[in-house]
């Protein structure tokens, strides 16, 4: 059984680790990794913090959690989950395995668009390239659905979201260029612009317009 203790790593509800008192039997490897994750500073569209990761998937664990908004109004919400085994599962070709799971509000004409699903894997392909991350094992899965809303206050009437899960194992010695591109990801997620650009969004246009 894991078990979440108070740890110098940072906020306990990130982290899953096995009982232990001593900061030293914590692998070396592993608090490395977290120190990587939790050093970038997200840009300040992006909210991110330190959540619970998911039980029983290894013995160590530590995840992120974010949250953030396009210029158009889209919503994004995604986990970094960083995973260690010190065995090293033949699968992960590694003792650490990183994967993401990002939900992204899509319009209708996106949503019954048959390359969407390769534009969804685009964004973290394109992500763990520009930030010149070195990986292996990498594999996911990328679905759109559509849901109708019904009732009186079922507003908007249907909703279109785009799910990406993928994972993969780092080669890298140090995560910093992992942890740029989730942030990397989020923003392509959600159309925001290059750092230090601004975009006029919808709303604001149409004010300007009725000024």
């Amino acid at each position: 059984m894991i078990h979440g203790v108070a740890s110098p790593l940072g906020n306990v509800a990130g982290l899953q680790l096995p009982a232990v008192t001593e900061m030293s039997a914590i692998p070396l490897v592993f608090r490395d990794a977290v120190a990587a994750l939790k050093s970038l500073t997200p840009r300040r569209e992006i909210e991110l913090d330190e959540i619970r990761p998911p039980k029983r998937l290894a013995p160590w664990t530590y995840a992120l959690g974010a949250e953030t908004c396009g210029p158009s109004g889209t919503e994004v919400t995604a986990r970094l989950v960083l995973l260690h085994d010190p065995d090293g599962p033949p699968s992960w070709q590694g003792v650490l395995r990183l994967v993401v799971y990002l939900r992204a509000e899509v319009n209708q004409d996106l949503a019954g668009d048959q390359g969407t699903t390769e534009l969804g894997w685009s964004w973290l392909t394109g992500a763990l390239r520009s930030c010149g991350t070195s990986h292996t094992a990498l594999g996911g899965t990328v679905t759109v659905s559509s849901s109708t809303k019904f009732g009186e206050l079922a507003l908007p009437e249907q909703e279109h979201e785009l799910e990406l899960r993928g994972s993969w194992t780092p080669l890298d010695e140090e995560l910093s260029a992992h942890a740029r591109a989730f942030h990397e990801l989020l923003s392509a997620a959600a159309g925001l612009p290059p750092v230090g650009v601004s975009v006029l969004s919808s709303r604001s246009a149409e004010r300007r317009r009725n000024l």
